[in-house]
């Protein structure tokens, strides 16, 4: 995964997913979900990555970990855990406008280092 050619701010559509949306499975960095973990899962950022993610529409922020690969629905940027969504205002809707910025680039080795403290 090359990190040089993701933008480290992005604008578009954030979502939310939970434990019943992946069956409590592991997540791709091999963590284990929580719903109010502040965790996050992006296509193309490195595990371990922190990312600053900002509600458009009410300018809540909430520093998450990505710890995940995703969205798979087309048009979306970022999924959050419910916890983050619940926290961002946006856990009803389901769905919201967002920035995201890269806070801390990461890597897998500090995601699991970082787990174990």
């Amino acid at each position: 995964m090359v990190f040089a050619s993701t933008p480290s701010v992005e604008i578009g559509k954030a979502s939310w997913y939970s434990i019943n949306c992946n069956g409590g499975t592991q997540t791709a960095s091999g963590i284990k979900l929580s719903n109010n973990a502040l965790t996050a899962a992006h296509k193309t950022l490195p595990m371990g990555t922190k990312v600053k993610v900002t509600n458009l529409s009410n300018n809540k922020s909430v520093i998450c970990t990505i710890t995940d690969v995703g969205p798979f629905i087309r048009g979306r940027i970022i999924d959050v855990t419910v916890g983050v969504a619940d926290k961002l205002g946006f856990k009803k809707r389901g769905i919201t406008k967002v920035k995201v910025e890269v806070v801390e680039k990461g890597s897998k080795f500090d995601l699991i280092r970082n787990s174990i403290k």
